[in-house]
């Protein structure tokens, strides 16, 4: 999950430059084009890819194309690339740095940037300070808890067992990864009627659809009931944290340049996000409560911490042992999850215009996981799972689709 050490299992490696040979790399697979169900095929055809490593005698990537029409498409392209290349955001950064615009095929596509907060001209005197001072404490006080926390559940701390929670060795099994496309326009609409994030949304979402999915398999013990949650438990999400400033899509199509502005490799740090599980009457309780958690979380270091952390173990204890920490962090924790802004508008990849984009990872000890990628108008939510543990990653898509729409109900209900 972290950059190469130089010294792996007593071999001492590093990076060198060498030919890309692309008939190595580019894989057209051979599929009958009039199969009665292409969307399964290619389900099944990338689970069988999750069972296979990626070939160490080459480069750590391979793109193999599907000419397969399917109903968003009318042909897929699956991109594997190793994690030690680079985390998510820059790998999934540099794809968007070799697309264009379909409009305009010599433009770099348009990538929402973070607006910064006003601060406010006016700063009277004292009250200022005391503000200020304030922020500062609450900014410790924060991070102190959350490494506190974090390093416990490095040691002790883990996830009650629920029908989302892997057993020990799932990294090893094979996932199934399914997604569904949501209405972007239908997100923003909830996110300004209630003065929140894109992220408070869909964090609301997460919420509320794994309450759904969670009271309807407890309940299937007892269907007499209509609330089937147990009273308490602990059910946290990793989240792993892009800690690079924000930089325009230029930079990012330098990235591989010397003195570039845009840092390739794995910048990531970590928290946990601890989601409340229940069932609410008013449905915008799920969003309320994730920005109230959500707020918090921001205003601590600790994905700064441990990253800074993790590099110091790597230098000190070596790559082996950074590995087992983040081994702990994943298994004692229920999921993984993440949201990447995309472009704005429609995309081509060297000619082909792209019509969803769905990215996920797999192989780290947790049964799921769950990507939310914006492209254009749409939001794509990537749902990877054992099927060992989650048999049924499509009704859990459809929790979340549901979930957003009793929010955008609910908002047009109070208007």
């Amino acid at each position: 999950m972290f950059d190469v050490d130089r010294v792996i299992n007593g071999v001492k490696r590093k990076w060198i430059k060498t030919e890309v040979d692309l008939d190595n790399h580019v894989i057209v697979q051979q599929v009958d084009t009039q199969m009665e169900s292409p969307s399964q095929f290619i389900e099944d055809y990338i689970s069988n890819l999750t069972t296979i490593p990626v070939d160490s005698s080459k480069p750590l990537w391979e793109l193999r194309i599907l000419n397969l029409k399917t109903p968003e498409a009318e042909a897929v392209a699956i991109l594997r690339i190793h994690h030690s290349i680079g985390d998510g955001m820059s790998l999934i950064s540099s794809l968007f740095a070799c697309c264009r615009k379909s409009s305009d095929p010599g433009a770099l596509p348009t990538i929402p940037m973070q607006k910064q907060t006003d601060r406010p001209r006016n700063r009277h005197g004292v009250l200022w300070l005391l503000l200020s001072v304030w922020s500062v404490l609450r900014l410790i006080l924060n991070t102190l808890v959350d490494i506190s926390l974090f390093m416990a559940t490095i040691l002790f701390m883990k996830d009650t067992k629920t029908p989302l929670k892997g057993l020990s060795g799932v990294e090893h099994n094979p996932k199934r990864i399914v997604h569904q496309t949501l209405s972007l326009d239908d997100i923003k609409l909830v996110k300004n009627a209630m003065a929140v994030t894109v992220n408070d949304v869909i964090l609301g979402v997460m919420q509320a659809g794994l309450s759904r999915y969670l009271n309807r398999k407890y309940g299937e013990v007892d269907k007499s009931k209509s609330n089937n949650l147990p009273g308490h438990f602990r059910l946290r999400a990793t989240v792993l944290v892009n800690i690079r400033q924000a930089i325009g899509i230029q930079a990012i199509a330098d990235m591989m340049k010397k003195k570039s502005k845009a840092k390739w490799g794995n910048k990531l740090g970590f928290i946990c996000f601890p989601f409340t599980i229940a069932l609410r009457l008013d449905p915008l309780d799920y969003i309320r409560q994730a920005k109230t958690i959500a707020d918090r979380k921001k205003l601590s270091l600790l994905a700064l911490c441990t990253y800074l952390i993790n590099n110091c173990v790597v230098k000190l204890f070596g790559s082996k042992v950074s590995s087992c920490l983040a081994y702990r962090i994943f298994f004692n924790t229920t999921m993984s999850i993440s949201n990447v802004v995309g472009p704005v508008e429609e995309i081509s990849f060297f000619g082909h215009p792209i019509a969803f984009i769905a990215p996920t990872v797999y192989g780290h000890p947790q049964a799921l996981t769950v990507h939310f990628q914006s492209y254009i108008n749409k939001m794509s939510i990537v749902v990877t799972v054992d099927p060992n543990v989650i048999p049924d990653p499509h009704l859990l898509c459809n929790d979340f689709s549901e979930s957003l729409k009793l929010f955008k109900d609910a908002i047009i209900l109070n208007n």
